[in-house]
């Protein structure tokens, strides 16, 4: 596991793998960033080699330089950290990014040195959450030899580097550690939610998943309150979205609750995960490329499940397979929701809406003021904001800003998209209270149109609730960038820690 701490000695005398310095554009090239405290003869050499390079100082431009006169570290990494287009003037987000693409680019270490402008609590934080998430690796399934009985040794899901050590003013004071515990806190359930998303299938599935979950809480010594609800305790709740859902497979839902209440909490909010471990698109098959990343599905679920903040949080898992087997739901079929709603069934790839749906009543009848439920949902909206934007639907215009608020503290691009009215006949069902699907457009709408229905109490009064379509960036096929490399990304994480953090601030 990486550990952040920080380090008020000169820079240039850290005997460490790699030392992280920053650059900006200037003029047509680059130079370093202000306030690096270099020798002149290393600065100097070092702004030839950016010259030489042809380097910008924007993010993603990244050099290493080894053997630097008059530098202890074995290698420098000089990353941009200003903005691809624009002025070039640097912001936390463009930080963040810069900083995880050092830290990509400085691979396996044991020690790595970051001196990179973050003089204030925000940047200091975007730093330490660039540099951490820069490290990620997951090596759970890579062996790396024989072990004694001799079988492959396998590793475990850990980052590259060993230690980070952010530069600082004075490594003493107070306000510095605590930004730093807090970006290292936030950076492992980050990680975490990484982990979850790139797990194998047949390794993590709904109840592995509920006991990872578990375990992870009692390690961390969390005062948080777990119920694993099983098949039968779904039925007898009359949960009857997830467990339509996951009928079809050998390996049943479960349902896992979080709840966590500090002492005079401020307020209650409530996050709702899609957890579909593996989408085979149950009877409605998808096509056999588009299963292979399907277990990123679980990362709206991953996202909800680290929980330790001043305001009272519940969390619903909602895990299921999604598979065609001799039990599964067919199009056509009508199931009672936990609200006592029924639907018919149109389209069975279209899973995700109705395991949330169960999740989002037992939320409401938690009491909590908001309910934010975070999913992987339709690839409408992927056609819409494209791979790195979320976007944001909402019965409450208060709820809707904050969530974006946060998301933009976050660094995680979200972009609020509409409910339209008109929309909603198109759920309208001969045969039930609700369809669970409309026609081709507007799909990432209408999907949010449908979890709206369940954002009520029993009265039929609506809940304060937001949707976070993650489709898009929850998972990395493409090349990497900043701190994101492939497969799970662990996004929302940040967003919904920053949402609950700042919830008692009304």
């Amino acid at each position: 596991m990486t550990i952040l701490t920080l380090t008020d000695q000169p820079v240039a005398a850290h005997k460490a793998d790699a030392l992280v310095l920053a650059t900006q554009p200037d003029g047509d090239g680059a130079t370093l960033a202000p306030g690096h405290g270099l020798p002149r003869a290393a600065a100097t050499h070092l702004k030839g080699a950016l010259a030489a390079f042809g380097a910008t100082g924007r993010v993603d431009d990244v050099h290493t330089v080894a053997m630097v006169p008059g530098v202890a570290a074995r290698k420098v990494v000089l990353t941009g950290i200003a903005p691809k287009s624009g002025d070039g003037k640097p912001t936390a987000d463009t930080l963040r990014l810069g900083t995880g693409a050092a830290l990509r680019a400085a691979g396996t270490a044991d020690t790595v040195i970051v001196d990179v402008p973050a003089g204030t609590e925000a940047l200091l934080a975007a730093a330490a959450e660039g540099a951490y998430l820069g490290t990620y690796a997951f090596t759970a399934h890579k062996t790396t030899g024989t072990s004694a009985k001799g079988g492959r040794k396998t590793k475990s899901a850990t980052g590259n580097v060993g230690a980070i050590r952010i530069q600082v003013a004075d490594a003493k004071d107070r306000a510095a550690k605590a930004t730093l515990k807090r970006a290292e806190t936030l950076s492992a359930a980050t990680a975490y939610a990484r982990d979850l998303v790139n797990t194998p299938a047949n390794v993590l599935y709904p109840q592995t998943f509920a006991d990872s979950v578990a375990a992870r809480v009692a390690e961390r010594k969390l005062p948080v309150e777990i119920t694993v609800h099983d098949e039968k305790k779904l039925a007898s709740l009359g949960c009857g979205g997830i467990v339509g859902v996951g009928q079809g497979s050998a390996r049943p839902p479960r349902i896992v609750e979080l709840h966590y209440t500090p002492k005079r909490p401020a307020g209650r909010i409530a996050f709702v995960g899609k957890g579909i471990t593996f989408d085979t698109g149950g009877v409605c098959i998808k096509p056999a490329a588009s299963m292979l990343t399907m277990k990123c599905d679980m990362a709206g679920a991953a996202a909800a499940a680290e929980i330790g903040l001043p305001v009272a949080v519940s969390g619903y898992l909602c895990l299921a397979e999604n598979m065609p087997g001799g039990n599964a739901q067919r199009p056509g079929d009508v199931v009672t929701m936990r609200s006592g709603t029924t639907v018919e069934i149109i389209d069975t790839d279209a899973e995700g809406r109705m395991v949330l749906a169960d999740g989002i009543s037992l939320a409401v009848e938690s009491g909590a003021d908001a309910v934010v439920d975070v999913a992987t949902l339709t690839g409408a909206c992927m056609v819409a904001l494209g791979t790195r934007v979320a976007g944001v639907m909402a019965n409450d215009e208060p709820l809707s800003r904050r969530v974006l608020a946060s998301a933009a503290r976050a660094g995680e691009p979200m972009w609020p998209l509409p409910l339209p009215e008109e929309l909603r006949a198109k759920l309208d069902s001969s045969v039930a209270d609700l369809q669970h699907k409309g026609d081709m457009y507007g799909g990432a709408l209408t999907a949010g149109l449908f979890l709206r229905e369940f954002a009520k109490d029993a009265e039929g009064t609506a809940i304060p609730w937001a949707h976070i379509d993650i489709a898009g960036p929850a998972f990395q096929t493409e090349a990497p960038f900043g701190h994101v490399g492939k497969g799970g990304t662990g996004y929302a994480v940040a967003t919904l820690l920053d949402l609950a953090a700042s919830w008692g601030a009304k």
